[in-house]
Parts: C-alpha cells; sequence; structure tokens
C-alpha cells in the first residue's frame, strides 16, 4: 500500500511518501519537506502563532500531495517541540480543525521504541544485542535490547536545538558556556547510564539522526550520495575531538564542513557534547551510523498491523 507520513520534528517538517507491505523494505516514493524549527519558535513554553501557521500550511501542501501521488493512508507524528509546548495540544486541534488531519504526539518512550525498531530492523537478528542513540532537535533517545521491543528505553531533554536556544549564547559559544553545558549533559545522561550498561556490553552499537550523520560525515564518512548500504562509522575519540573543535566556530564557519547544512550548523556544538558524553557514558568505543529512524519505525509498526 502506498503510505503518506506526516512527521513534525523540532527541526524539520517532513512529509514522505513510501510504498510498504508485508515482508518488504519500505520504498520512498517522494519527500517534502520544511525547515520550521517548531523548537526555536517557543515563546514562554508556547508555540508562537506564525509557526502554527506555517504548520497548518505545510499539513495542507502535504494532503495536495498525498492525493497527487495516489496515498492511501496517511500516519502524522509529532515529537518533542510539541510535546513540550504548553499549546501543543491548542494548536494541534486548529491544524486538525483547518485540514482534517490528526496528529498524534509520540512520548519519549514511544519515540525511542520505534526507531530501536527500524534499527533491529535495518541490520537484522544476526547483531545481536543492540544499543541505539538519537539525538533529535529536542531529545536524546537512548535504547537497548535483543529482541524488536527493546529492554530498555530512555528519553532526555537533551536535543541539540533545545540545548543551543537554552544554553549557548553565544557564536561561537563562550569557554564557560561550552563547559556548562558539558557538565550538565553529562550528568542527567549518568543518572541513567546504569539503566543501560547493567544490561552488558552491545553487541552492535548504533546511531541515527541527522546530528549524528553530520558528525560522521565530518569526519570523513561516505556522502548520502553514495547510498544507504555503505558502512558509516564515528568513533568516541572522534566525536570527542568534533566536541571540542566545533566549539570554538561560528555557526557560518560549521556550515562550511562537509556534510554540514547551514540550517542546523548552529546547533553541531551541542549535538557533539550529547554525542561525546553518551559514547563515554556507556562505554561506546565506536557507533555504527543506521539510515532509519523513527520515521521507519512507524512506518513498520503500520506494516506489521495489517498483518495482524
Amino acid at each position: 500500500m502506498r503510505l503518506g507520513v506526516l512527521d513534525v520534528g523540532s527541526n524539520t517538517v517532513h512529509f514522505l511518501v513510501v510504498d510498504a507491505h508485508q515482508g518488504g523494505r519500505p520504498l520512498p516514493v517522494f519527500s517534502h519537506k520544511a525547515e520550521l524549527h517548531l523548537g526555536d519558535s517557543l515563546e514562554n513554553g508556547k508555540l508562537s502563532r506564525s509557526v502554527a501557521v506555517r504548520l497548518r500550511g505545510f499539513v495542507t501542501e502535504a494532503l495536495q500531495i498525498a492525493e497527487d501521488k495516489g496515498v492511501e493512508e496517511l500516519l502524522a507524528f509529532a515529537t518533542s517541540a510539541v510535546r513540550d509546548a504548553s499549546n501543543g495540544d491548542d494548536v494541534l486541534a486548529s491544524v486538525r480543525s483547518a485540514t482534517g488531519v490528526d496528529i498524534a504526539v509520540l512520548q519519549g518512550a514511544e519515540e525511542a521504541r520505534l526507531t530501536f525498531l527500524a534499527v533491529r530492523r535495518w541490520f537484522g537478528w544476526s547483531s545481536g544485542k543492540v544499543l541505539m542513540l538519537d539525538i533529535g532537535g529536542g531529545s536524546l533517545e537512548i535504547a537497548a535490547g535483543i529482541d524488536e521491543v527493546p529492554d530498555v528505553t530512555i528519553s532526555l531533554p537533551l536535543g541539540a536545538g533545545r540545548l543551543t536556544r537554552d544554553r549557548l549564547v553565544g557564536d561561537p559559544p563562550s569557554a564557560d558556556e561550552t563547559r556548562q553545558l558539558r557538565r550538565h549533559v553529562r550528568a542527567e545522561i549518568a543518572r541513567r547510564a546504569g539503566e543501560v550498561t547493567r544490561l552488558g556490553p552491545p553487541d552492535r552499537a548504533v546511531a541515527t539522526s541527522k546530528t549524528f550523520r553530520q558528525l560522521a560525515r565530518i569526519n570523513g564518512a561516505a556522502p548520502s550520495g553514495e547510498g544507504p548500504y555503505v558502512r558509516r562509522v564515528i568513533s568516541n575519540a572522534e566525536v570527542a575531538e568534533l566536541a571540542k573543535r566545533l566549539a570554538t566556530m561560528s555557526s557560518s564557519e560549521r556550515a562550511e564542513l562537509p556534510g554540514a547544512s547551514r540550517g542546523r550548523a548552529p546547533q553541531l556544538a551541542a549535538g557533539a557534547l550529547v554525542a561525546d558524553a553518551a559514547m563515554d557514558l556507556l562505554g561506546l568505543a565506536e557507533l555504527e551510523i543506521c539510515p532509519w529512524a523513527l520515521r521507519e519505525g512507524v512506518i513498520l509498526r503500520r506494516i506489521d498491523a495489517l498483518a495482524a
């Protein structure tokens, strides 16, 4: 069947059309996205009126694309920016009233579970015990386990966009800002690290998300144009060095690095600090980049339900 997937993220709102069927991998057909930066539009804990209008406009565009492309079913979800906004439900209600599209708000643990499902399916059962990290705009998700349902799921408010907005004012940030953020991130992760490490070392440690993909690309990983099947990895030593280096650069300087997008360049320093802390505290020497993430997890869960 042809599915339309509307992903309302903290940085980007993405509409993806895929052909999906039981027993097969989801095949992307068409992609449309816009960087609305919902997380950055929060004013006193609320999504701004202007971004709500832009979101309604994007959903209207997505509905037209869905009709043009022959989409049979629409899956729509939102993550931390909407989840954290005090008026998030009101904004989604206005979208539903204007477009008829009901956008579900995923809780952090559910994000982790669905992303883990995508990672497990991508790498397969031969990967054994898997540990997954995903740095989004608003939150960090961690999941680990040996089955398709992880044994542990953790969601922390350590997204690259959130931390940049709240704690890195300078461009580049001051040494004190960077040091304070590093302490904060490590303390937050350390509180929960034992839940993961008590499971023992993973057979495969995996990273998803734009943050990790860009860090790996900056460090020499193959560009996306070489396809999803090229193995891409990044070590803790490389991430630690990038965390130091990116914190001394301005956003415009980061945007000139290979693989770094101008829209996400401001968040890269915070993202690298989170990546370094997570790898260090969880004892991960290397991470392999997975091309599938939350969107694919949502699709796979829907395909599974068709056979139930």
